[in-house]
């Protein structure tokens, strides 16, 4: 499974049934090689969300084809018997909002899903204080997430997306909150995730900062994707 990337071909998805039915995806084609940062654009209501969020397994497609790897995890239903193992152990994901714990330290709130996958305390610990050195958020390791700006909520829960160093990475506009040395750090950490273990991953993002960054971008429109090369330039 590692390192063999997403594939997704004909993915279709309808929400509602007749006269009132809305087809949010119409048959959406994408392949993120392993390693790889790609850039998912379009504008409000173009699909994107609906999108990610069938490939993350948190709602089933009406139709179409996804595999992450050689695995397929959905052809006409489900393949995968257990979903929430699933978005645990082998998809990343980064929100647009934080989502943190609100009872839990910085540090706890990262450490958790490693060790709920069974990597040994100290191992998943260390695996945060790791990432919070590279988003510049080392020092705030033992607050509460009520003490931390929205900037860093934010890189807190990107480095909860990284930590259990999944195959595949879907973010949401994650550096929607970030000014543009914080915003173009966060890509360089994603593609250093990409390039070290594989990881294929997808970035939805309006932020001008970042889209040069991108070797490929799809544009989804109408539920329909376009594929285009990117400036490409990568983060020096």
């Amino acid at each position: 499974m590692r390192g063999k990337g997403i594939r997704i071909e004909g993915l279709k998805k309808r929400y509602g049934k007749g006269d009132t039915a809305v087809d949010a995806l119409k048959g959406v084609d994408m392949q993120v090689a392993p390693g790889e940062v790609v850039g998912l654009i379009g504008p409000s209501g173009s699909g994107k969300s609906t999108l990610l969020k069938c490939l993350g397994a948190v709602i089933e497609p009406s139709a179409g084809l996804m595999a992450l790897g050689d695995e397929v995890i959905y052809d006409k239903g489900w393949k995968i018997r257990d979903l929430r193992a699933l978005r645990r152990d082998r998809i990343g994901f980064v929100f647009q909002a934080p989502y943190l714990i609100p009872f839990l330290d910085v540090t706890d709130n990262v450490a958790l899903l490693p060790m709920l996958a069974g990597v040994p305390n100290a191992e998943a610990r260390k695996r945060a204080l790791d990432l919070f050195k590279a988003l510049d958020v080392e020092n705030r390791a033992r607050a509460m997430p009520s003490q931390l700006s929205g900037g860093e909520q934010q890189r807190v829960a990107i480095a909860r997306g990284l930590v259990n160093r999944p195959p595949v990475i879907l973010a949401d506009e994650p550096t929607a909150a970030l000014d543009s040395v914080r915003a173009l750090a966060v890509i360089r950490i994603l593609e250093q995730m990409a390039s070290q273990y594989e990881t294929a991953i997808i970035v939805v993002t309006h932020d001008e900062k970042i889209i040069p960054t991108f070797k490929r971008i799809y544009h989804i429109r109408d539920g329909i994707t376009y594929e285009e090369a990117g400036e490409g330039r990568g983060v020096d």
